[in-house]
């Protein structure tokens, strides 16, 4: 997020009549335009396409009503960690810094990574960017670092961690959905070895 991104996080400030839809993968291109200019210094290399080839379906996109871009949120749900989700980007039309987008975007992933089964939601940002550091404080996150060497040697993040409420998951989010009860408690075995 850029480092000039108020802490405010209200939506009763939304005031900015823009559209949310799912990203698509052709959403890329227009991301990548803005980007660098919305923070103030190169960061483009942060976000590969793949980002958006691969988990389009779960981040969305927010137009003026124009059709120009307003707002992107890039997150997934991580294959590896079933309760966990990830938030990897998120950009705001500088014009809208203030209008509670970013916090409509982040409680939409929420809600989603919810109803996936998952209980976590993790991002991280650079010691600088003092903005997303507030933003991520005031949309509940815990704050851990900044850790040295995350990305490796001379890399250093602060690492956010949110905690879903858990009205918001369902009943018993079951990450085996089918498991056999009953197993067979005679399986069909080779008779020459039985």
């Amino acid at each position: 997020m850029p480092s000039d991104m108020p802490a405010d996080v209200s939506d009763d400030v939304f005031a900015a009549p823009v559209t949310l839809r799912p990203a698509v993968p052709g959403d890329y291109d227009a991301i990548v335009a803005v980007v660098d200019a919305w923070w103030g210094r190169p960061i483009r290399a942060t976000l590969p396409r793949l980002y958006l080839e691969h988990f389009h379906a779960t981040s969305r996109v927010a137009e003026h009503p124009d059709g120009t871009l307003a707002g992107f949120l890039v997150a997934f749900l991580s294959p590896s960690l079933p309760r966990e989700a990830y938030i990897h980007f998120v950009g705001v039309d500088p014009a809208l810094r203030g209008s509670g987008l970013a916090a409509r975007l982040y409680r939409g992933f929420f809600a989603e990574a919810a109803a996936a089964g998952r209980d976590v939601v993790r991002a991280v940002t650079s010691p600088v960017n003092h903005g997303s550091i507030a933003f991520h404080r005031a949309m509940g996150f815990e704050i851990t670092g900044p850790v040295d060497g995350y990305h490796g040697e001379g890399s250093s993040l602060v690492l956010f961690e949110r905690r879903l409420e858990p009205s918001a998951l369902p009943a018993n989010p079951d990450p085996d959905p089918d498991p056999d009860p009953d197993p067979d408690p005679n399986p069909v075995t080779d008779p020459a070895t039985a």
